[in-house]
């Protein structure tokens, strides 16, 4: 692959395995990990990262949001249990049976439809002869699962019940977690727990409890229950920007680079891409840099934000274009095809994600998940 790639995601496996031990260092002996691999790898590419993660014993499984994503790691060759911690359809019940696919459940009518067509599938590699399944509790969310009232537990036991099930997994998701307040996630976690509780005195015995997500493992140990799903900590981005950074450091997996393919000099007065949003005042010494929108680079970056050549900041002039945009590099000495960074270190300078979702309006989440697939990953040992 040349280095010259209009623009290239650098992906440094080395800080997944760092992030992974940071994981490791705040839960208890035994506490299995459920990796959070949905949306491609958060944008960083769901199937190196989870051969990456395929040999680690502490590592049960991995957490997707869709059947496709499902499929993609289990045509790639990964072994492993697989969650889809979204709504899954019945006309996928069949390959998930077949595959070790295990549904989020949160009704006994979508149960019922899963235990009918798995029923028809050899069960390979469940000693109980049951499919597993995982039962969604909502405790504060408003999203999916059976809400923490007696009408939800009688939901939950109906589901306990039918033929062919096995309920492998309890969970619920935080929503306010990330904040430096946690008096909200520590009431859904008592809520949870309660709910548990009463699955256990009510008969249904052996799941595994799993609600931490990325902030709940860095800022809840007593959430770190049986598992914990790590998601955009493994990536080595803060779940917000009220996280503790001292305590837990990261390390940052995704670099974003592109090259000068253009150099001019323009005179006072004159207007820069799209609309004129930009008129020079001076003369001044611009750069193209071959990325855009289309690649998920944010026009809202246009006329805020930089890019770093040779160790500096050069500032983004005019609209960020479909495929380009122009940076002022006056006074640089640059050259064509020097190295441009869009996300990461240059020198002694460096952009972070947060930094970008800050100046664009984006949440860092969102900035690398929407990092499209014409932008080829390169993974770096």
């Amino acid at each position: 692959m040349s280095v010259h790639n209009r623009i290239t995601a650098y992906i440094h496996m080395g800080a997944i395995a760092q992030n992974l031990r940071v994981i490791k260092e705040n839960l208890r002996v035994g506490t299995k990990i459920m990796a959070v691999i949905k949306t491609d790898g958060y944008g960083h590419g769901a199937v190196p990262i989870a051969r990456m993660l395929e040999p680690d014993e502490d590592i049960w499984g991995y957490a997707v949001a869709a059947v496709s994503e499902a499929r993609e790691l289990r045509n790639a060759g990964l072994k492993k249990p697989i969650l889809v911690l979204g709504y899954t359809f019945a006309e996928d019940y069949s390959w998930m049976a077949r595959h070790g696919v295990r549904p989020t459940v949160f009704t006994s009518q979508m149960a019922r439809e899963f235990a009918c067509e798995a029923s028809a599938q050899i069960p390979g590699g469940f000693t109980s002869g049951k499919t597993p399944v995982h039962l969604a509790v909502d405790t504060g969310m408003s999203r999916i699962g059976v809400p923490d009232t007696p009408e939800g537990l009688d939901e939950a036991l109906s589901i306990a019940q039918m033929d062919g099930l096995q309920i492998e997994g309890v969970f619920t998701h935080f929503a306010r977690a990330d904040e430096k307040e946690k008096s909200s996630a520590r009431s859904q976690m008592e809520r949870f727990a309660g709910f548990c509780d009463s699955l256990n005195e009510h008969g249904v015995t052996g799941f595994m409890r799993h609600c931490s997500n990325s902030a709940g493992i860095l800022e809840l140990p007593n959430a770190n229950m049986d598992m914990v799903r790590a998601g955009i900590i493994l990536y080595g981005i803060y779940p917000s920007d009220e996280m503790d950074r001292e305590r837990n450091h990261l390390y940052p997996v995704m670099e974003l680079k592109s090259h000068i393919v253009c150099l001019k000099r323009i005179p006072a007065g004159t207007p820069v891409s799209y609309g004129g949003t930009f008129v020079s005042e001076k003369e001044m010494e611009i750069a193209t840099i071959p990325t855009g929108y289309g690649d998920g680079y944010p026009r809202s970056l246009s006329n805020r934000g930089n890019v770093l050549i040779r160790g500096k900041r050069a500032r983004i002039l005019g609209r960020v274009c479909m495929d380009q945009f122009m940076a002022d590099v006056t006074g640089f000495h640059a050259e064509l095809l020097d190295e441009v960074t869009l996300l990461g270190k240059n020198g002694e300078e460096e952009i972070t994600v947060d930094e970008l979702g800050a100046v664009s309006g984006r949440f860092p989440y969102e900035f690398v998940c929407d990092i499209g697939k014409r932008v080829p990953r390169v993974y770096i040992d």
